[in-house]
């Protein structure tokens, strides 16, 4: 039995899209503030973990890869990443590397630091991404999105490392956003 395919379906595209428009042009960037407001957003009126079950082109991207294309192992998650323990740690690793990504757009805003023309995967490796900035911005707008980006695609990273450890959506049991929804969904039904 087939199921009915609908335009959300297809969100995964706008995922890769973004991706690519963000290697060729850093301020692309900022388009994903989007994939950060409105899974909050969703959850804040009533429609609780829609974005992640529905919405999510990340999550859909992860399911084509692992699924469809079978680059996933099918093996369940293990307890310790299902945790509260480590869904809240990570969650709030994850919230001091997006404030330091501010500190830093602040400091380049306020003149204390010159532009940093890198994408720093994995909070680690930082690439070069020169060829990503010819339009002359202010320089803090350019670096929150070299930050943004790098958040981004860390994320991205990570959800790909346990789509080939584990199941297709691994990435979604500790997405530091589904974690968020989730807190924002307890919240309001208690």
């Amino acid at each position: 039995m087939k199921t009915e395919k609908h335009w959300y379906d297809y969100l995964w595209i706008a995922e890769l899209i973004y991706f690519s428009l963000g290697f060729f042009n850093i301020l692309f960037a900022w388009v994903g503030l989007c994939m950060f407001f409105i899974p909050l957003l969703l959850a804040l009126a009533g429609w609780d973990k829609a974005y992640c079950n529905r919405y999510c082109g990340r999550g859909q991207l992860f399911a084509l890869l692992g699924g469809r294309l079978k680059l996933s192992r099918y093996r369940d998650v293990p307890g310790w990443l299902r945790s509260r323990f480590f869904r809240y740690g990570f969650l709030l690793f994850f919230m001091v590397m997006f404030c330091n990504m501010l500190h830093v757009t602040w400091l380049v805003f306020s003149g204390a630091e010159n532009l940093r023309q890198v994408v720093t995967l994995l909070w680690v490796f930082k690439l070069p991404w020169q060829w990503a900035y010819s339009v002359a911005v202010t320089p803090w707008v350019a670096q929150f999105a070299f930050g943004f980006y790098s958040i981004m695609i860390t994320s991205t990273v990570l959800g790909i490392i346990s789509l080939l450890l584990w199941k297709p959506r691994s990435w979604c049991v500790y997405c530091p956003m589904g974690t968020m929804t989730q807190l924002i969904c307890k919240a309001k039904h208690e």
